[in-house]
């Protein structure tokens, strides 16, 4: 089922795919203006918006990051975690200041919707190299000290697999050396859109 539901997700008519970037530069253009995101309207929405889905939106400012938040497990409407990760990368990214309505013009927004994550069944860091694919999978990596997660579209900047992984480290704040027993891999795939 979830399979099923999750192909159904990646094959959004390019009109909806039009229609979840526009609610989310309304989302973010209001969100200059106030504190709060609105709450999701379901009157009238495509049933794909309704059922349950993971994405990250992803903000760029002139080619650079301007913010990214998203959730790698699905646990609500689609639409709803499209708002709500909106909002978040555009005011509640700690990486950067919330973005000024003077911002909006510039900025570029990109969704991803993604699979569920699977984990990889592997012993050693060198075991998880040798079972990354390239500009495919996106990776989790959970220990009870670090987590962090790199989408696919990481790969363009950081086409080798040791050079994604020893990034990913970094940014969970894990030492590039450091492999802790109680690390959990995961990889997911995902479909990307934007602007």
């Amino acid at each position: 089922m979830e399979h099923n539901l999750t192909q159904h997700l990646s094959q959004l008519s390019q009109q909806q795919q039009k229609e979840l970037l526009r609610q989310a530069r309304q989302v973010i253009a209001k969100g200059c203006s106030r504190s709060l995101p609105p709450e999701p309207d379901h009157n009238n929405q495509p049933a794909v918006f309704l059922q349950h889905g993971a994405c990250f939106v992803t903000l760029h400012k002139h080619g650079e990051l301007r913010g990214c938040i998203g959730s790698i497990e699905a646990h609500r409407p689609l639409l709803d975690d499209v708002m709500h990760h909106a909002f978040a990368s555009a005011f509640r990214d700690h990486r950067f200041p919330p973005v000024q309505q003077t911002e909006l013009a510039d900025l570029h927004i990109e969704i991803s919707i993604l699979t569920p994550k699977q984990k990889m069944q592997v012993a050693s860091e060198a075991e998880l190299l040798r079972n990354l694919r390239p500009n495919i999978d996106g990776l989790l990596i959970q220990s009870s000290l670090y987590t962090a997660t790199f989408l696919p579209q990481v790969w363009e900047q950081l086409p080798e697999p040791e050079l994604f992984l020893t990034h990913l480290k970094q940014k969970a704040g894990m030492p590039s050396n450091e492999w802790p027993e109680d690390i959990a891999c995961y990889k997911y795939q995902c479909n990307y859109f934007h602007e």
